[in-house]
């Protein structure tokens, strides 16, 4: 004998949301929300310079012969500045066939070979005579300096400094306006604390050693490098509750 169906039993209620958060204020408690910006000009600290060696050859083992020899010629050049010079990095190194185009065979017409360094400095004194030493040397190529800070340079923290104090003075600007004061933070947020891109700049000559004592009679003339001022930003977003205003 079948059974009798039971009734489908009524819905459950859902439960009530959560009240979602407003991130406004309140008649009891209002909120200001503000924007602190700062901008420091300030003196570089490292300066860098990128130096292609290259050489070119009939055939391989000339290239690379040519390219060791004037690699170490960089090298030798650029160690005795020692704490002038912060870092020596050696990048990409390559040796490229180059192909005669008339050939109706894969016949190599020369070898050409590049080797990419990288000097940070310190010392700005010694960087427009190494600049023009090493740029007077066989088949090298210098381009910079890039002047720059280091990443951990106390000029990001003292504009972030800045940045929340302006933050600070400007809700109670506008709290004041209203016959309020402030309360309470609620919310700091950091939206970004940056320097500008690495710029290299033109630089004039001159006719004396920069570096190293006086300058020999056929030594080519140091140049002349006026470091370029490095432009740190940075921007907070601020809330903050304060007294019922005085309408």
């Amino acid at each position: 004998m079948d059974q009798p169906a039971h009734p489908s039993q009524p819905p459950q209620p859902a439960a009530p949301a959560p009240a979602a958060h407003v991130p406004y204020g309140t008649p009891d408690t209002p909120r200001v929300a503000v924007r602190g910006e700062a901008t420091l000009e300030v003196d570089p600290e490292i300066a860098r310079l990128t130096i292609t060696v290259s050489a070119r050859g009939a055939d391989r083992r000339a290239a690379l012969d040519d390219l060791t020899r004037r690699n170490k010629q960089v090298l030798a050049l650029v160690k005795p500045y020692g704490e002038a010079v912060e870092k020596l990095e050696t990048g990409a190194f390559s040796v490229t066939p180059e192909i005669n185009p008339k050939s109706r065979h894969e016949r190599v017409r020369a070898y050409h070979g590049r080797v990419h360094l990288t000097a940070t400095l310190t010392d700005f004194t010694a960087l427009g005579e190494l600049t023009t030493r090493l740029a007077d040397l066989d088949l090298t190529r210098v381009d910079g300096p890039w002047w720059g800070l280091r990443p951990d340079s106390p000029a990001y923290g003292r504009a972030r400094q800045q940045a929340v104090r302006e933050a600070v003075q400007r809700a109670r600007e506008y709290a004041g306006a209203l016959g309020s004061r402030l309360v309470a933070l609620t919310e700091l947020a950091d939206l970004e604390a940056e320097q500008g891109p690495l710029q290299p700049v033109a630089a004039a000559m001159r006719g004396r050693s920069a570096f190293g004592g006086p300058a020999d009679r056929d030594a080519v003339a140091a140049l002349d490098l006026e470091p370029q001022r490095q432009t740190v930003y940075a921007h907070v977003n601020a809330r903050f509750t304060i007294t019922p205003p005085e309408l």
